[in-house]
């Protein structure tokens, strides 16, 4: 039996005297699309920084793929093949969307820095990106600043630099926030398509869009995972109603 993609052992952030997670333990199946939901404050974004390793863990113990990655740097766990978006969308503005993408491609395609190589001589990590940029539907806008990109779009862009580098483990952080309602249906219908054959871990507040794409749902409260299952059970969970659904989400 293979390991999980993710595991958290006894996982806790202290902020100076403030316990912000508080012995979290959570096991993600390879291949899983699931989803960590909470009111604002529970700690879900602080989870993704640590596990990202924004941030180091005050206590227990976190494994990627049955390795454990507690301490070790981000761009350490990003190359053991772990990748993620931010809630502020974070791209290079005054670069083309091409420009981009190729700059996430790089490094998987084995080309380290160098003063002395142009990067219109690298033909596979061209290549790399114009697969990556028509996947997310951004071909007509290449060779744009990603500067004038629209909201949707620079978020689509972000998504795209998230699974360039091919990422089995992809972590999404609202994705969909501030999105019209047909801006959200295609988000969703990009994240279905780019997350077959990875493991997908995502902070998310819309349950339209969470009950649409999630395998399994956990519940963040106040720094601890109160339930963590199927969305039907989920959304029949007394706790989970009380703590964060409310009834009529979960009838």
């Amino acid at each position: 039996m293979s390991a999980p993609a993710l595991r958290l052992s006894g996982v806790c952030k202290n902020f100076g005297v403030s316990q912000i997670i508080k012995s979290v333990d959570l096991e993600i199946v390879q291949g899983e699309r699931h989803a960590i939901i909470g009111p604002n404050g529970a700690g879900k974004s602080t989870l993704f920084n640590l596990v990202s390793a924004r941030f180091p863990v005050s206590e227990g113990r976190i494994e990627l793929k049955g390795e454990d990655i507690t301490g070790l740097r981000p761009y350490q766990i990003n190359r053991r093949g772990l990748s993620r978006s931010f809630q502020i969308t974070n791209i290079f503005h005054n670069l083309s969307v091409f420009d981009n993408v190729r700059c996430a491609v790089l490094w998987p395609l084995g080309h380290r820095y160098s003063f002395f190589r142009r990067l219109s001589g690298l033909g596979d990590a061209g290549d790399r990106a114009d697969e990556v940029i028509d996947q997310i539907g951004l071909a007509r806008r290449r060779n744009q600043p990603a500067s004038v990109l629209s909201y949707a779009e620079q978020r689509a862009l972000e998504i795209g630099i998230t699974i360039a580098g091919g990422a089995e483990i992809i972590l999404l952080d609202e994705p969909t926030a501030g999105m019209s309602h047909v801006e959200t249906e295609n988000a969703v219908a990009l994240i279905r398509q780019v997350s077959e054959g990875r493991t997908l871990i995502m902070i998310e507040h819309d349950m339209s869009v969470v009950f649409d794409l999630a395998d399994r749902i956990s519940v963040l409260v106040y720094g601890q995972v109160i339930a963590s299952d199927t969305p039907a059970c989920i959304k029949a969970d007394a706790a989970v109603q009380q703590a964060y659904l409310g009834t009529a989400v979960a009838a």
